[in-house]
Protein backbone atom coordinates (compact mmCIF):
# COMPACT_ATOMS: atom_id res chain seq x y z
CA UNK A 1 0.00 0.00 0.00
CA UNK A 2 1.12 3.28 -0.81
CA UNK A 3 -0.98 6.65 -0.74
CA UNK A 4 -0.88 10.06 -0.20
CA UNK A 5 -3.54 12.39 1.56
CA UNK A 6 -3.86 15.56 3.83
CA UNK A 7 -3.37 15.58 8.03
CA UNK A 8 -7.21 17.01 7.73
CA UNK A 9 -8.62 14.57 6.07
CA UNK A 10 -7.01 11.60 7.90
CA UNK A 11 -7.16 13.43 11.08
CA UNK A 12 -10.98 14.18 10.50
CA UNK A 13 -12.04 10.54 9.70
CA UNK A 14 -9.94 8.70 12.02
CA UNK A 15 -11.14 10.88 14.50
CA UNK A 16 -14.99 10.20 13.47
CA UNK A 17 -14.69 6.61 13.50
CA UNK A 18 -12.64 5.73 16.11
CA UNK A 19 -15.37 6.94 18.33
CA UNK A 20 -16.70 2.92 17.81
CA UNK A 21 -13.57 1.46 19.22
CA UNK A 22 -14.43 -0.11 22.34
CA UNK A 23 -13.14 0.52 25.35
CA UNK A 24 -12.59 -3.09 26.28
CA UNK A 25 -12.10 -5.19 22.56
CA UNK A 26 -13.53 -8.67 23.54
CA UNK A 27 -11.22 -9.21 20.52
CA UNK A 28 -7.31 -7.32 20.19
CA UNK A 29 -8.45 -6.41 16.39
CA UNK A 30 -11.40 -4.66 17.69
CA UNK A 31 -8.54 -2.05 19.08
CA UNK A 32 -7.62 -1.49 15.60
CA UNK A 33 -9.28 0.86 12.66
CA UNK A 34 -9.30 -1.07 9.18
CA UNK A 35 -7.46 0.87 6.55
CA UNK A 36 -8.21 0.30 3.19
CA UNK A 37 -6.48 2.00 0.07
CA UNK A 38 -8.20 1.73 -3.26
CA UNK A 39 -6.59 2.48 -6.42
CA UNK A 40 -9.19 2.57 -9.01
CA UNK A 41 -11.49 4.93 -7.08
CA UNK A 42 -8.73 6.62 -5.72
CA UNK A 43 -10.16 6.53 -2.12
CA UNK A 44 -9.24 5.61 1.59
CA UNK A 45 -11.84 4.04 3.70
CA UNK A 46 -11.72 3.72 7.79
CA UNK A 47 -13.68 1.18 9.93
CA UNK A 48 -14.11 0.89 13.10
CA UNK A 49 -16.33 -1.88 14.65
CA UNK A 50 -16.89 -3.02 17.94
CA UNK A 51 -19.32 -5.35 17.17
CA UNK A 52 -22.46 -3.62 18.02
CA UNK A 53 -21.42 -0.39 17.04
CA UNK A 54 -19.69 0.32 13.59
CA UNK A 55 -18.62 3.50 11.78
CA UNK A 56 -17.11 3.62 8.13
CA UNK A 57 -15.75 6.75 6.16
CA UNK A 58 -13.97 7.70 2.94
CA UNK A 59 -12.18 10.53 1.98
CA UNK A 60 -10.55 11.24 -1.19
CA UNK A 61 -6.23 10.36 -1.21
CA UNK A 62 -3.73 9.91 -4.09
CA UNK A 63 -3.70 6.11 -3.93
CA UNK A 64 -0.42 4.79 -6.43
CA UNK A 65 -0.89 1.24 -4.36
CA UNK A 66 -3.99 -0.67 -3.16
CA UNK A 67 -3.75 -1.75 0.84
CA UNK A 68 -6.05 -3.21 3.26
CA UNK A 69 -4.42 -3.30 6.90
CA UNK A 70 -5.32 -2.63 10.73
CA UNK A 71 -3.58 0.10 12.33
CA UNK A 72 -3.95 0.44 16.13
CA UNK A 73 -6.39 3.19 16.87
CA UNK A 74 -5.71 5.09 19.74
CA UNK A 75 -2.00 5.31 18.72
CA UNK A 76 -2.44 6.20 15.11
CA UNK A 77 -5.03 8.94 16.41
CA UNK A 78 -3.08 10.22 19.18
CA UNK A 79 -0.60 10.11 16.33
CA UNK A 80 -1.73 11.45 13.45
CA UNK A 81 -4.23 14.62 15.21
CA UNK A 82 -0.83 16.37 16.41
CA UNK A 83 0.85 16.21 13.29
CA UNK A 84 1.09 19.61 11.29
CA UNK A 85 -1.16 20.25 8.32
CA UNK A 86 0.29 19.43 5.24
CA UNK A 87 0.45 16.47 3.15
CA UNK A 88 1.04 12.69 4.32
CA UNK A 89 2.94 9.84 2.78
CA UNK A 90 1.73 6.44 4.37
CA UNK A 91 3.05 3.44 2.82
CA UNK A 92 3.12 -0.02 4.13
CA UNK A 93 5.92 -3.23 3.46
CA UNK A 94 5.27 -6.61 4.43
CA UNK A 95 7.61 -8.68 2.37
CA UNK A 96 9.02 -10.26 5.38
CA UNK A 97 7.92 -14.34 5.34
CA UNK A 98 8.75 -14.18 8.52
CA UNK A 99 6.40 -11.98 9.68
CA UNK A 100 3.31 -10.97 7.31
CA UNK A 101 2.44 -7.83 9.49
CA UNK A 102 3.19 -5.16 7.57
CA UNK A 103 5.62 -1.91 8.90
CA UNK A 104 3.50 1.17 8.34
CA UNK A 105 5.92 4.00 7.17
CA UNK A 106 4.14 7.22 8.36
CA UNK A 107 6.52 10.52 6.36
CA UNK A 108 5.28 14.25 7.00
CA UNK A 109 7.78 17.04 6.32
CA UNK A 110 8.28 17.25 9.95
CA UNK A 111 9.55 13.66 10.20
CA UNK A 112 9.07 9.90 9.29
CA UNK A 113 7.00 7.42 11.88
CA UNK A 114 6.65 3.76 11.53
CA UNK A 115 3.63 1.49 12.90
CA UNK A 116 3.49 -1.97 13.21
CA UNK A 117 0.17 -2.99 11.56
CA UNK A 118 -2.09 -6.74 11.74
CA UNK A 119 -3.20 -8.50 8.89
CA UNK A 120 -6.81 -7.93 8.63
CA UNK A 121 -8.12 -10.82 8.25
CA UNK A 122 -9.60 -11.38 11.20
CA UNK A 123 -11.19 -8.00 10.86
CA UNK A 124 -14.58 -8.23 11.36
CA UNK A 125 -16.96 -7.11 8.38
CA UNK A 126 -19.95 -4.79 9.04
CA UNK A 127 -23.01 -5.74 8.12
CA UNK A 128 -24.68 -5.67 4.39
CA UNK A 129 -28.44 -5.06 4.29
CA UNK A 130 -29.73 -6.58 0.90
CA UNK A 131 -32.98 -6.48 2.07
CA UNK A 132 -35.58 -4.62 4.84
CA UNK A 133 -37.04 -1.21 5.00
CA UNK A 134 -35.43 1.85 3.01
CA UNK A 135 -36.47 5.35 2.88
CA UNK A 136 -34.69 8.67 2.33
CA UNK A 137 -34.57 11.46 5.14
CA UNK A 138 -33.47 14.41 5.25
CA UNK A 139 -30.60 15.59 7.87
CA UNK A 140 -32.83 18.78 8.88
CA UNK A 141 -35.42 15.82 9.76
CA UNK A 142 -33.49 13.47 11.30
CA UNK A 143 -31.25 16.62 13.66
CA UNK A 144 -34.96 17.98 15.05
CA UNK A 145 -36.00 14.54 16.06
CA UNK A 146 -32.82 14.16 17.94
CA UNK A 147 -32.11 17.14 19.52
CA UNK A 148 -35.82 16.96 20.62
CA UNK A 149 -35.48 13.34 22.78
CA UNK A 150 -31.81 12.00 22.88
CA UNK A 151 -32.11 13.56 26.53
CA UNK A 152 -34.74 11.62 27.40
CA UNK A 153 -33.02 8.37 27.20
CA UNK A 154 -32.20 6.29 30.45
CA UNK A 155 -28.31 5.77 31.07
CA UNK A 156 -29.69 2.39 32.83
CA UNK A 157 -28.41 -0.74 31.13
CA UNK A 158 -30.88 -3.25 32.85
CA UNK A 159 -33.82 -1.33 31.08
CA UNK A 160 -31.81 -1.80 27.67
CA UNK A 161 -34.91 -1.44 25.43
CA UNK A 162 -35.16 2.70 27.14
CA UNK A 163 -31.39 3.30 26.50
CA UNK A 164 -32.79 3.90 22.61
CA UNK A 165 -35.08 5.76 20.64
CA UNK A 166 -38.07 4.46 19.66
CA UNK A 167 -38.62 5.80 15.57
CA UNK A 168 -41.96 5.18 14.00
CA UNK A 169 -41.91 5.59 10.30
CA UNK A 170 -44.96 6.49 8.84
CA UNK A 171 -46.37 7.26 5.12
CA UNK A 172 -44.83 11.03 5.57
CA UNK A 173 -42.96 11.17 8.92
CA UNK A 174 -41.10 9.96 11.36
CA UNK A 175 -41.99 10.11 15.18
CA UNK A 176 -39.19 10.03 17.64
CA UNK A 177 -39.42 8.97 21.31
CA UNK A 178 -37.45 8.48 24.40
CA UNK A 179 -38.32 7.38 28.10
CA UNK A 180 -36.10 6.81 31.20
CA UNK A 181 -39.31 6.58 32.96
CA UNK A 182 -39.57 9.81 34.68
CA UNK A 183 -39.77 11.65 31.43
CA UNK A 184 -41.22 11.44 28.17
CA UNK A 185 -39.94 13.33 24.64
CA UNK A 186 -42.10 12.81 21.45
CA UNK A 187 -41.00 14.94 17.98
CA UNK A 188 -42.52 14.28 14.91
CA UNK A 189 -40.79 15.31 11.53
CA UNK A 190 -41.32 15.12 7.54
CA UNK A 191 -40.21 12.51 5.68
CA UNK A 192 -40.38 15.26 2.78
CA UNK A 193 -37.60 16.86 0.98
CA UNK A 194 -38.33 20.83 1.38
CA UNK A 195 -35.11 21.86 -0.41
CA UNK A 196 -36.02 25.53 1.13
CA UNK A 197 -36.30 24.45 5.10
CA UNK A 198 -33.70 21.69 4.80
CA UNK A 199 -31.44 23.67 2.54
CA UNK A 200 -30.74 19.87 0.65
CA UNK A 201 -28.68 19.35 -2.39
CA UNK A 202 -30.09 15.80 -3.78
CA UNK A 203 -27.77 15.67 -6.50
CA UNK A 204 -24.80 16.39 -4.49
CA UNK A 205 -25.92 13.71 -1.54
CA UNK A 206 -24.55 10.72 -3.67
CA UNK A 207 -27.91 8.32 -2.78
CA UNK A 208 -30.04 6.87 -5.20
CA UNK A 209 -34.16 7.80 -4.37
CA UNK A 210 -35.43 4.84 -2.10
CA UNK A 211 -39.22 3.10 -2.66
CA UNK A 212 -41.76 4.73 -0.26
CA UNK A 213 -41.51 2.52 2.62
CA UNK A 214 -44.43 0.94 4.57
CA UNK A 215 -45.23 1.99 8.42
CA UNK A 216 -42.83 0.33 10.87
CA UNK A 217 -40.99 0.33 14.19
CA UNK A 218 -37.52 0.08 15.50
CA UNK A 219 -35.97 1.21 18.42
CA UNK A 220 -32.32 2.08 17.97
CA UNK A 221 -29.42 2.38 20.87
CA UNK A 222 -28.83 6.15 22.12
CA UNK A 223 -24.98 6.11 21.68
CA UNK A 224 -25.28 5.10 18.17
CA UNK A 225 -27.98 8.42 17.51
CA UNK A 226 -25.80 10.41 19.30
CA UNK A 227 -22.99 9.87 16.52
CA UNK A 228 -25.89 9.91 14.06
CA UNK A 229 -25.95 13.49 15.43
CA UNK A 230 -22.33 14.55 15.52
CA UNK A 231 -22.08 13.51 11.65
CA UNK A 232 -25.24 15.31 10.24
CA UNK A 233 -23.78 18.24 12.39
CA UNK A 234 -20.54 18.46 11.09
CA UNK A 235 -22.12 19.40 7.21
CA UNK A 236 -22.29 22.70 7.03
CA UNK A 237 -25.21 22.22 4.36
CA UNK A 238 -28.41 19.86 4.20
CA UNK A 239 -27.87 16.32 3.49
CA UNK A 240 -29.95 13.18 2.53
CA UNK A 241 -29.37 10.16 4.41
CA UNK A 242 -30.49 6.84 3.92
CA UNK A 243 -32.23 4.44 6.45
CA UNK A 244 -32.27 0.56 6.08
CA UNK A 245 -33.75 -1.62 9.10
CA UNK A 246 -33.48 -5.48 8.99
CA UNK A 247 -33.42 -8.41 11.16
CA UNK A 248 -32.38 -6.25 13.76
CA UNK A 249 -29.49 -4.04 12.49
CA UNK A 250 -30.01 -0.36 11.40
CA UNK A 251 -27.64 1.32 8.82
CA UNK A 252 -27.29 4.92 8.38
CA UNK A 253 -25.77 5.52 5.11
CA UNK A 254 -24.62 9.33 4.77
CA UNK A 255 -22.40 10.56 1.98
CA UNK A 256 -19.10 9.56 3.24
CA UNK A 257 -19.85 7.75 5.94
CA UNK A 258 -21.74 4.71 6.99
CA UNK A 259 -22.64 3.93 10.59
CA UNK A 260 -24.11 0.31 11.22
CA UNK A 261 -25.71 -0.52 14.80
CA UNK A 262 -27.70 -3.21 16.45
CA UNK A 263 -31.26 -2.75 17.19
CA UNK A 264 -32.69 -3.12 20.68
CA UNK A 265 -35.08 -5.91 21.42
CA UNK A 266 -38.20 -5.88 23.62
CA UNK A 267 -41.66 -4.12 23.85
CA UNK A 268 -41.22 -0.35 23.92
CA UNK A 269 -43.73 1.63 26.25
CA UNK A 270 -47.08 2.73 24.92
CA UNK A 271 -45.90 6.39 25.52
CA UNK A 272 -49.38 7.82 23.84
CA UNK A 273 -51.23 6.35 27.00
CA UNK A 274 -49.60 8.54 29.07
CA UNK A 275 -49.82 12.17 27.44
CA UNK A 276 -53.24 13.53 28.41
CA UNK A 277 -55.49 14.70 26.24
CA UNK A 278 -57.35 17.36 28.40
CA UNK A 279 -55.75 20.39 30.62
CA UNK A 280 -56.86 22.53 33.36
CA UNK A 281 -54.29 25.23 33.30
CA UNK A 282 -52.30 26.72 30.22
CA UNK A 283 -49.37 28.92 30.83
CA UNK A 284 -47.40 30.61 27.48
CA UNK A 285 -44.27 32.27 28.89
CA UNK A 286 -40.51 33.21 27.01
CA UNK A 287 -38.96 30.16 27.35
CA UNK A 288 -35.20 31.51 27.44
CA UNK A 289 -36.29 33.73 30.26
CA UNK A 290 -37.42 30.48 32.32
CA UNK A 291 -34.64 28.69 31.47
CA UNK A 292 -32.25 31.36 32.69
CA UNK A 293 -34.64 32.18 35.84
CA UNK A 294 -34.12 27.86 36.43
CA UNK A 295 -30.06 27.62 35.71
CA UNK A 296 -29.73 30.48 38.25
CA UNK A 297 -31.81 28.98 41.30
CA UNK A 298 -30.83 25.68 40.69
CA UNK A 299 -27.29 26.72 42.17
CA UNK A 300 -29.37 26.26 45.26
CA UNK A 301 -31.57 23.84 44.16
CA UNK A 302 -28.13 21.79 43.61
CA UNK A 303 -27.10 21.95 47.28
CA UNK A 304 -30.37 20.80 48.77
CA UNK A 305 -32.75 18.35 46.59
CA UNK A 306 -32.54 19.46 43.07
CA UNK A 307 -36.26 20.37 43.55
CA UNK A 308 -37.76 24.18 42.25
CA UNK A 309 -41.50 25.07 43.20
CA UNK A 310 -43.26 26.77 41.08
CA UNK A 311 -46.20 28.87 42.37
CA UNK A 312 -48.30 29.93 39.28
CA UNK A 313 -50.55 33.21 40.16
CA UNK A 314 -53.47 33.33 37.85
CA UNK A 315 -54.27 36.96 38.89
CA UNK A 316 -50.85 38.69 38.72
CA UNK A 317 -50.09 36.54 35.52
CA UNK A 318 -46.52 35.68 36.78
CA UNK A 319 -44.89 32.16 37.32
CA UNK A 320 -43.03 32.25 40.77
CA UNK A 321 -40.08 30.23 41.16
CA UNK A 322 -38.92 29.45 44.55
CA UNK A 323 -35.94 27.46 46.78
CA UNK A 324 -35.57 26.65 50.16
CA UNK A 325 -31.87 25.30 50.78
CA UNK A 326 -32.16 24.77 54.64
CA UNK A 327 -28.78 25.90 56.52
CA UNK A 328 -28.12 27.03 53.07
CA UNK A 329 -30.24 29.71 51.66
CA UNK A 330 -33.16 30.68 49.36
CA UNK A 331 -34.31 32.36 46.61
CA UNK A 332 -37.55 33.42 44.77
CA UNK A 333 -37.91 34.56 41.16
CA UNK A 334 -40.96 36.24 39.45
CA UNK A 335 -41.42 35.33 35.74
CA UNK A 336 -44.19 37.24 33.62
CA UNK A 337 -46.28 34.53 31.76
CA UNK A 338 -49.98 34.19 29.92
CA UNK A 339 -51.93 32.47 32.34
CA UNK A 340 -55.74 30.65 32.00
CA UNK A 341 -56.73 28.11 34.94
CA UNK A 342 -56.77 28.86 38.59
CA UNK A 343 -53.61 28.87 41.14
CA UNK A 344 -51.76 26.20 41.48
CA UNK A 345 -48.32 25.28 43.77
CA UNK A 346 -46.25 22.58 41.85
CA UNK A 347 -42.36 21.16 41.93
CA UNK A 348 -40.17 19.76 39.54
CA UNK A 349 -36.67 17.98 39.47
CA UNK A 350 -34.90 20.97 38.02
CA UNK A 351 -32.31 19.26 35.94
CA UNK A 352 -35.29 17.00 34.05
CA UNK A 353 -36.82 20.77 33.52
CA UNK A 354 -33.65 22.50 32.27
CA UNK A 355 -32.90 19.16 29.97
CA UNK A 356 -36.44 19.72 28.77
CA UNK A 357 -36.11 23.62 28.39
CA UNK A 358 -32.57 23.53 26.35
CA UNK A 359 -34.05 20.71 23.94
CA UNK A 360 -37.40 22.94 22.99
CA UNK A 361 -36.15 24.96 19.76
CA UNK A 362 -38.82 27.53 20.03
CA UNK A 363 -38.70 31.13 22.02
CA UNK A 364 -42.37 31.25 22.89
CA UNK A 365 -43.22 28.18 25.40
CA UNK A 366 -46.12 26.49 26.32
CA UNK A 367 -46.64 24.36 29.80
CA UNK A 368 -50.08 22.29 29.95
CA UNK A 369 -51.09 21.10 33.21
CA UNK A 370 -53.39 19.60 35.48
CA UNK A 371 -52.80 18.80 39.29
CA UNK A 372 -49.31 19.02 41.26
CA UNK A 373 -49.40 15.48 40.81
CA UNK A 374 -50.30 14.89 36.78
CA UNK A 375 -47.73 14.85 34.19
CA UNK A 376 -47.18 18.29 32.67
CA UNK A 377 -46.97 19.42 29.29
CA UNK A 378 -43.93 20.80 27.28
CA UNK A 379 -44.18 22.13 23.79
CA UNK A 380 -43.10 24.84 21.55
CA UNK A 381 -45.17 27.54 20.41
CA UNK A 382 -45.10 27.01 16.83
CA UNK A 383 -41.96 25.28 15.05
CA UNK A 384 -41.22 21.86 14.83
CA UNK A 385 -44.40 19.58 16.87
CA UNK A 386 -42.69 18.27 19.97
CA UNK A 387 -43.89 17.20 23.40
CA UNK A 388 -41.99 16.88 26.56
CA UNK A 389 -43.67 15.12 29.21
CA UNK A 390 -42.71 15.67 33.28
CA UNK A 391 -43.80 13.99 36.26
CA UNK A 392 -44.01 16.64 39.35
CA UNK A 393 -42.15 16.07 42.26
CA UNK A 394 -44.04 15.15 45.43
CA UNK A 395 -43.50 17.85 48.33
CA UNK A 396 -44.55 16.56 52.08
CA UNK A 397 -46.06 19.27 53.75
Amino acid sequence: MKLVCTQSDLNTNLSLVSRAIPSRPSQPILSNVRFIADRQTQEVSLTAFDLSLGIQARFPANVEEDGDLALPAKLLNDMISRLPPGDLTLEADSDDPENPDPNVTITCPCGRYQLRGLDPEDYPSLPVLETGETLILPSAAILAGLRGCLFATSLDETKQVLTGVHLTVKEDSVEFAATDGHRLAVVTTSTENEEEGAGLKPDRAGLKPAPTAPPFEVTVPGRALREIERMIGSHKEGINLELTVDEGQVVFQLPSCRLTSRTLDGQYPAYEQLIPQVFERQIDLDRRQLLSSVERIAILADQKNNVVMFSIKGETQEVILSVEATDVGSATESIPATISGEDLQIAFNVKYFVDALKAIPSQELKIQLNSADKPVILSPLGGVQMTCLLMPVQIRS
